[in-house]
């Protein structure tokens, strides 16, 4: 893909990235044979409640799961009109999800004419003034010139219909450009969301229901700050890496667990552990910057279930150590589909 005619974002793929890539598609590898139609449908509302609870509650809306659920079925219910509206509005949206098409920006037009309606006064209409992101009380991004937005998403659905990266990525890169551009006046965290899930869901269907959105909600500060660190570093590979591990642990934890004592953080270790590796390669393959929540999340529980061992175990903290599979832990990724 070398057309010097098409745009094309700024990112790398870093090791955690591929590593991800290949976790993500094994375990939706697993989740595709899920059979039972009754029990996929009634997943599927589950599912689709949880991500617009997700998706809304990133935003501000204090409707719970029950809540969104009865509006669903037609009942009424006590509480903000507005915030009633941004429910009935993201439900009529994912009602819509499975005929637009991710490089249509013409479906994203009418996506947020839905999704905002009632809401604002631009819907369906990219911006007219000068926007800035804001995480809480802070502005961590002033979006580009109302008048080069057109251009830019113009740019940008050009590259997403000729790339040849693959989905997980170029979705990921996608939202992160669209945050970057901010390219309406109100509704871009919904919208970007909900047009990486498009795109995902026209690799895998299975993604039209997969709530990534309620991860994002928990890990909402990491969210801003992965945005906030590909701006500064002009490249995206920051919130790719975010957004894939918000992916995979969904996926994971969607998944029927064959050894339910591995957390998605230890499935990703023991899939990145190749032959013997030190602690900071295997940080470093994992994409995690902060030492104590490797430790405590990935390698401690890793040890503890006897997955992965010391290469030097009388002296746990010498600098020469390093960490390998162990038996039980090749049979749990063996199970798993991993290699």
């Amino acid at each position: 893909m070398s057309n010097p005619s098409i745009y094309q974002p700024p990112y790398t793929i870093t090791a955690a990235i591929l590593n991800r890539v290949a976790a993500i598609s094994e375990a939706i590898g697993r989740l595709t044979v899920l059979t039972d139609q009754a029990r996929a449908l009634r997943l599927r509302r589950i599912n689709r409640i949880r991500t617009i609870h997700g998706s809304l509650a990133i935003e501000g809306n204090t409707l719970s799961e029950a809540q969104i659920t009865a509006i669903l079925e037609g009942k009424r219910v006590i509480a903000p009109p507005r915030e009633v509206q941004e429910v009935k509005n993201a439900l009529a949206a994912y009602d819509r999800f499975d005929t637009w098409k991710p490089s249509s920006e013409k479906d994203l037009l009418e996506a947020h004419r839905i999704l905002m309606s009632g809401l604002i006064d631009e819907v369906g209409l990219y911006r007219h003034g000068g926007v800035g992101v804001m995480a809480g009380q802070q502005v961590i991004h002033m979006a580009p010139p109302a008048d080069r937005v057109p251009q830019l998403m113009a740019d940008l659905f050009g590259w997403l219909g000729a790339t040849d990266a693959h989905p997980l990525i170029a979705s990921s890169v996608f939202h992160y450009e669209f945050e970057f551009i901010h390219p309406f006046a109100d509704g871009n965290g919904r919208m970007g969301r909900l047009w990486q899930s498009l795109i995902l869901a026209r690799w895998n269907p299975l993604f039209a229901d997969i709530p990534v959105e309620s991860l994002i909600f928990e890990n909402q500060a990491e969210y801003y700050q992965a945005i906030q660190e590909g701006t500064q570093k002009s490249d995206s590979a920051p919130f790719i890496a975010f957004m894939l591990r918000m992916i995979l642990d969904t996926v994971t934890s969607s998944a029927p667990q064959v050894s339910p004592q591995v957390t998605p953080q230890v499935g990703e270790l023991l899939a990145a552990i190749r032959g013997e590796m030190g602690r900071e390669a295997l940080q470093s393959a994992l994409g995690l910057s902060d030492r104590k929540s490797f430790r405590e999340r990935y390698l401690k529980p890793a040890l503890t279930d006897g997955l992965i061992e010391m290469t030097i175990p009388d002296k746990p903290n010498s600098r020469l150590q390093k960490y390998r599979l162990t038996d039980k832990g090749r049979q749990v990724m063996a199970r798993h589909g991993g290699r």
